[in-house]
């Protein structure tokens, strides 16, 4: 994919806690977007790594980066490292797969987290492709299968009373705020999902507005 390096800084990599920017920083950052698409800490995860992360997770901090990232830590925390812990401590059932083989995504730094709630579940795969940037290859959310246009930003909305009118709302607003290249329309079987490729990264602020407007909102 294209267009991933927005600056410089994206080059040079990330402020971090941890040996490597794609197997640590990158990591945190899948591990974050689970946790948003999850909606909350996850009570179960299985976290499947392929090719390269399956051969050196352990040595590069990939572990305890994903599980930073499943609770909500930005790759700078001091607490990224005892991250495992915290979770395990906190009741999470985490566990590391290798698997053989090619990555499915088709990346060598893959991770796959398969999440299990009560009535929820959630599985990702994503990739750290340098910097700390990664990309989101394949979402699974409430039976349906996402497969995002390009890089971050994606915006998905859930619509729940499923009115025609709350879609064209949210469209309007993001043709505003963070206009999208590509706008998806998925019915699951209580709500309907659109999903946004947003052109460029969004503003703090603009994330908390929509998150805000729109509480079935997931800005990644």
């Amino acid at each position: 994919m294209k267009n991933n390096y927005k600056s410089v800084f994206d080059i040079i990599g990330p402020v971090m806690i941890g040996p490597s920017s794609s197997h640590t920083a990158g990591a945190v950052k899948i591990g974050r977007v689970a946790n948003k698409l999850f909606g909350t800490v996850p009570p179960k995860v299985t976290v499947h790594y392929n090719e390269s992360f399956a051969r050196t997770h352990r040595g590069h901090g990939t572990d305890y980066a994903i599980a930073a990232g499943l609770l909500g830590f930005s790759p700078d925390d001091s607490r990224v490292p005892s991250a495992p812990m915290i979770a395990r401590q906190g009741g999470m059932d985490l566990r590391f797969v290798e698997e053989e083989g090619e990555s499915p995504i088709h990346h060598p730094n893959t991770a796959i987290l398969q999440m299990t709630g009560d009535k929820t579940r959630v599985t990702v795969a994503g990739c750290s492709i340098g910097g700390g940037i990664i990309e989101i290859r394949a979402i699974s959310l409430d039976g349906v299968d996402i497969l995002p246009a390009g890089p971050l930003p994606i915006v998905i909305f859930r619509d729940y009373s499923k009115q025609m009118a709350n879609a064209l709302a949210i469209n309007a607003d993001l043709e505003e705020k963070a206009p999208f290249t590509r706008r998806q329309v998925l019915r699951a079987d209580d709500c309907d999902i659109y999903v946004y490729d947003i052109k460029k990264p969004m503003q703090p602020a603009t994330i908390a507005y929509f998150e805000k407007k729109y509480p079935a909102v997931i800005c990644l």
